[in-house]
């Protein structure tokens, strides 16, 4: 704001509020008294209410440390003003380029007004998720609301003047668990996964990260490895000692399971396959998860895909969308990832052909990083645009589809990225004409959140985000009911702190497809 403008608008607000005073109206609203409008209080109230507020006020306030400067003897309305005349924030180069926030990281530092509703104990309905953190550590630090406050005070560089090095920051940032609840949940759409990744690019420029960054975020590098020899790998994960050896060396806690590899990758598996030749066909995103972890999942896809009347394209070529490099900041490299990914599918982009992601997290790359890190990429729009869950492919691709019927009873827990971004509709719908008797969990994150439960400092944050609504459930549920996660970690928290394995989605469906076809 300059100060012409600020006097402009002062001027405005006199005559405003002596018009609506005037006619006896109220210039008090749901928010803003405290200094939009508290020095214009007294036209409202008159001159000895005010006093009373202040005799009030200073019986439990006497030396006024309380939020001062609100309602009693409150700031000017052109005083102390966030965006005030001297307000230029850094505004550096980015590797995300905030489309939406006009190419400004200091612009997207602005999108929290402080409403607070990340400041919660519980969710509701879809929006339950936000902010997985705060609840467990009450810390405001800890809310979205506080490190979004400590990003634009970043930017603004009178408190922070570290920058992109400031420890303070780092500290705030390190427990966000990248959910993107905020994004979903925020009545402004504060993005924190993002500005944490962002972050975390400068934070560890020129610098070496630490082993675990390496180890998971690499993860698609170490699984394509360890797929020629699954079983010899196998012996350092699993095996004891030598996984104890192996959690040390990464900085995994003692409690957690490694995953193992799967004996055969599920694009081994499906070049072994005999091919379905239709006229229709859909692209099947082999990510890393299902890929090297649990091929079952995918193969379950691939059944339900065809039994849907789709011939199904799994790339050939060794794809990653990069989901584990956002968690440490490795945006150089889950920039060319997705270059790569351009490239290898740029005939099925041509085409306009339907790509099904399994894993939540990889189908919001496509849907929403991919938009950030590219948003001039006409290819990387389409792409975007023909990316599909399993569930809205089906809801909204496959003209009259009827899946198979299941009738059972069901919890699911709905993945983060999946809520946040592609929402859970479609889900809900295709459950529903299954027959399932399904209940949709207020749980919020699982807390794993990909490789976050896997780090020693983060264990404890992790499994009480779990445990705060999510895994207690999963343990009364009867023996009979299915338990649904579409997301790996998901899946993972569940079965390493129960006694009971999630399913996807296209595994029910599977299920489903072969109790309809049994004898």
């Amino acid at each position: 704001m300059s100060a012409p403008g600020i006097r402009k608008w002062r001027s405005f607000i006199e005559d405003a509020t002596d018009l609506v005073t005037g006619y006896g109206g109220s210039i008090s609203g749901e928010h803003g008294d405290g200094q939009s409008k508290a020095e214009f209080l007294y036209k409202m109230f008159g001159t000895e209410l005010i006093e009373a507020f202040r005799e009030f006020k200073s019986i439990w306030d006497p030396d006024g440390m309380m939020n001062p400067g609100k309602i009693v003897d409150p700031y000017r309305i052109d005083e102390n003003l966030r965006l005030g005349p001297n307000y230029h924030p850094w505004d550096p180069q980015t590797h995300f380029k905030f489309p939406d926030d006009h190419g400004s990281f200091a612009h997207a530092a602005l999108r929290c007004v402080g409403v607070g509703k990340c400041r919660r104990q519980n969710g509701e309905g879809e929006q339950d998720t936000m902010c997985p953190s705060y609840m467990v550590t009450r810390e405001e630090m800890h809310s979205t609301r506080g490190r979004t406050h400590l990003l634009w005070e970043m930017m603004h560089g009178d408190v922070i003047e570290d920058r992109w090095r400031d420890e303070h920051v780092k500290e705030a940032l390190d427990l966000c668990l990248a959910c993107k609840g905020c994004k979903g949940d925020c009545p402004v759409n504060v993005d924190m996964a993002t500005y944490k990744a962002e972050f975390l690019a400068h934070y560890w420029e020129g610098r070496l990260r630490p082993v675990s960054a390496y180890a998971f975020g690499w993860i698609d590098k170490w699984a394509r490895l360890a797929s020629l020899a699954p079983g010899f790998a196998n012996l350092f994960t699993q095996l004891p000692v030598f996984r104890d050896i192996a959690k040390l060396a990464v900085g995994v806690p003692r409690k957690r399971r490694i995953p193992a590899f799967a004996s055969v990758t599920f694009k081994a598996w499906f070049r072994k396959r005999p091919r379905s030749q239709r006229a229709a066909k859909v692209l099947l995103w082999a990510d890393t998860f299902n890929n090297y972890f649990m091929p079952e999942t995918a193969q379950a896809a691939v059944d339900v895909l065809e039994h849907a009347g789709y011939e199904v394209v799994v790339p050939a070529e060794h794809l990653c969308c990069g989901r584990p490099l956002y968690d440490y900041g490795f945006l150089q490299m889950a920039t060319s990832y997705l270059y790569r990914t351009l490239d290898a599918l740029a005939p099925y982009i041509k085409a306009e052909t339907p790509m099904v992601v399994l894993e939540p997290s990889c189908c919001s790359v496509f849907r929403d990083e991919m938009r950030t890190l590219l948003p001039d990429s006409a290819a990387a729009g389409r792409l975007a645009e023909n990316t599909f869950t399993l569930s809205e492919f089906l809801q909204k691709k496959v003209p009259g589809y009827q899946p198979p019927p299941m009738n059972r009873q069901a919890i699911v827990q709905g993945h983060c990225h999946h809520k946040a971004i592609m929402r859970f509709k479609d889900e809900k719908s295709l459950m529903e004409k299954m027959g399932l008797q399904c209940e949709v969990l207020e749980s919020g994150c699982c807390g794993m959140a990909g490789s976050f439960g896997y780090e020693k400092d983060k264990y404890d944050v992790s499994v009480a985000c779990g445990e705060r609504a999510l895994l207690p459930r999963v343990r009364r549920e009867a023996a009979s009911t299915i338990i649904m996660a579409d997301g790996f970690s998901c899946k993972e928290q569940i079965a390493q702190q129960s006694n009971r394995q999630a399913l996807h989605l296209a595994e029910v469906m599977q299920m489903a497809m072969r109790n309809e076809h049994a004898p």
